[in-house]
């Protein structure tokens, strides 16, 4: 017998919530790949912990605190990127 949550009796509030953190998640991950390129990686990470920090307020926040995670170390990743490019010409 398989119990799973029953997602469409959750708050609204709570689903969004649950939605910006997964959302967070996956433009950390985005913006890591596309970190090589640091205008896009930078915006796609600032999204990410936009997301993430909104995503907070869900009853369980794991989710989003990975998805800002992610987003930092991407956009410390794409900074550090574009001031070697800059400086290596």
């Amino acid at each position: 017998m398989s119990i799973e949550p029953d997602y469409s009796s959750l708050d609204p509030e709570e689903k969004t919530n649950r939605y910006l953190a997964m959302g967070s998640v996956a433009l950390g991950l985005f913006s890591l790949c596309a970190a090589l390129v640091p205008m896009c990686g930078g915006s796609l990470s600032l999204a990410g912990i936009g997301l993430g920090l909104v995503g907070l307020r869900a009853d369980n926040p794991r989710m989003a605190q990975v998805g800002i995670a992610l987003s930092i170390i991407s956009l410390l990743t794409s900074v550090v990127y574009g001031v070697l490019v800059a400086f290596s010409q």
